[in-house]
Formats: structure tokens, C-alpha cells, sequence
């Protein structure tokens, strides 16, 4: 509760034009240090989850239970640092959660990417390594896709920065 309380109180600061949480410089360095996190790792996990499905079973070990474990928490830790740079990207852009022009682009992959994201890792948790071959399959599809969205946010997210 206590942290839902911070959390709000947070962004309710950042999008008044008022209050300065902190020097707007240090927000885009932690919001630029924090975003490759959630970008690397989501991919990772796709490519992970993706040699699961193809790479043979080894006698004496599971290569595939490997790779599951893997893509399993990478996943989990993409969601869980991806929440770092959302935060620090709502301070940066006051709040808004669409804006225009790259910023607007960058909003319109993004927010699919998060949402998706966190859904994975919500069915990861829950799933565990119990989800049918068939289920898994989509799950995989779905993360290919998200990681595909969060390259795009990725790059509208540098086009942002170095053309404004």
C-alpha cells in the first residue's frame, strides 16, 4: 500500500509542470540506462524459448529444459526492470502517455510492448513448465511480437533523442 501510495504521489509530481522531481537530465540518463535492459532481455528470452522448440533433446541432460529455464527468467527480469525505465519515461514526458510526433511513435510501440510483456511473465509464473506444447507455441508467437514492439519503441525511443 505503501508503495502504491509512493508510486502515485510520484507520478502525480512529474506531470505537474510545477513540481521538478529532480534535474531532467539525471531522469533521461536513468530512463536511457534502465530501457536496454527490458529490450535485450525480452529478445533473449524469444531466442531462448525459440532453441527450445528446435534444438534436440540430449540423452543425458534436457537441452530444451535448459533453454526453457532461460527464456523463463529472462522474461521474468525484462518485466520486472522494465518497470524502471516506464517510470523514468513518465517522468521525462511529464506524464503524457501518448504526446506527438516520435514522441507519439514511441508511445504507440511501447504500451502494446509493455503490456504484452508483463502478460508473458504473468503466464510464465503461472504456467510454469506445465503449458502444452501447443500453448507453448503461442506463448513464443506472442513474445516474438513483443519483442518486435520493443525494438520499434527502442528506436523511435533513439530517434526521440537525437531528432527531438
Amino acid at each position: 500500500m505503501l508503495t502504491r501510495t509512493w508510486t502515485f504521489h510520484l507520478l502525480k509530481a512529474a506531470a505537474s509542470s510545477k513540481h521538478q522531481l529532480m534535474d531532467n537530465s539525471l531522469w533521461v540518463k536513468m530512463h536511457g540506462g534502465t530501457t536496454h535492459f527490458p529490450i535485450a532481455l525480452v529478445i533473449s528470452s524469444a531466442l531462448f524459448d525459440f532453441a527450445a522448440l528446435i534444438v534436440p533433446e540430449n540423452a543425458a541432460k534436457s537441452r530444451r529444459a535448459g533453454f526453457r529455464a532461460a527464456g523463463f527468467y529472462t522474461v521474468i527480469l525484462a518485466a520486472l526492470s522494465s518497470i524502471g525505465a516506464v517510470l523514468s519515461g513518465l517522468v521525462i514526458s511529464h506524464g503524457q502517455l501518448l504526446g506527438r510526433g516520435n514522441l507519439a511513435y514511441h508511445h504507440m510501440f511501447l504500451w502494446p510492448a509493455f503490456g504484452l510483456l508483463t502478460g508473458l511473465a504473468v503466464w510464465r509464473l503461472v504456467a510454469g513448465n506445465q503449458a502444452s506444447d501447443r500453448s507453448f507455441r503461442i506463448y513464443l508467437g506472442i513474445a516474438l511480437v513483443t519483442a518486435a514492439f520493443m525494438g520499434a519503441a527502442g528506436y523511435w525511443g533513439g530517434e526521440l533523442l537525437l531528432n527531438g
